[in-house]
């Protein structure tokens, strides 16, 4: 199939506050030449501003708050009803802070992505700058990957390093690290809506000609 002929991919984005990686994500998908459509906003918090931003754009949202629900179990199973409704090939989160269960994770298995701020499997779970800096390291990042049971553990889908500098502190490094998010999830969306990024239930496979034998590490300024 040709990029003329390929349908695009119908994807849903699931927030809890500002958004600026949906921004990033619309905004690339405003191109008519991107791969990927950006159909459904759901948020978990009223009022946020990625809501603004979704209808801004024209794009649908949905809002199912989660301290309405008495357990996860119903608040997940509401949440994943809306997914439904717009029959998105792929979920993106972005910002979502809920933990998921494994029942909502295996409904979605192989159509749900995250993008985490760290050079995965280096440093999952919160605070990642402030360990990144106690650590030492010289290079940090950002990782998206597949969603697995396991917080932050699912098959990566592409990386992107950014340095890291003798005067960074939290705040300087973790501006560092969003503006590279902002360029590796759109990227990483065209990739799959391109079908150069082939996802299953336990892997991820990336053409031969994006890479340099490692599969590993992606610049999204160099594809």
């Amino acid at each position: 199939m040709t990029s003329a002929s390929r349908k695009k991919l119908r994807a849903a984005v699931m927030v809890s506050g500002r958004g600026s990686n949906l921004q990033a994500l619309l905004d690339a998908a405003s191109a008519p030449d991107y791969p990927a459509s950006i159909d459904l906003v759901v948020s978990n918090v009223p009022n946020v501003q990625a809501l603004e931003r979704a209808e801004k754009a024209g794009i649908r949202t949905e809002v199912v708050p989660h301290r309405d629900f008495d357990s996860r179990e119903t608040f997940e199973r509401e949440i994943s009803a809306v997914l439904e409704s717009a029959s998105p090939d792929l979920i993106c989160q972005a910002g979502f802070m809920r933990i998921l269960t494994p029942w909502f994770i295996e409904r979605w298995d192989a159509q749900l992505i995250n993008i985490h701020p760290s050079l995965l499997p280096a440093f999952p779970g919160l605070k990642t700058h402030e360990r990144a800096l106690e650590a030492g390291v010289r290079l940090h990042g950002c990782t998206v990957h597949l969603v697995h049971t396991e917080v932050d553990s699912g098959p990566i889908l592409g990386q992107a390093a950014v340095p890291v500098m003798p005067d960074d502190d939290a705040n300087s490094l973790a501006e560092r690290v969003l503006q590279a998010e902002h360029l590796l999830y759109p990227t990483c969306l065209k990739l799959i809506g391109e079908g150069k990024i082939q996802i299953g239930s336990d892997d991820a496979r990336l053409a031969a000609n994006l890479c340099d034998g490692t599969q590993v590490l992606l610049n999204p300024d160099a594809v």
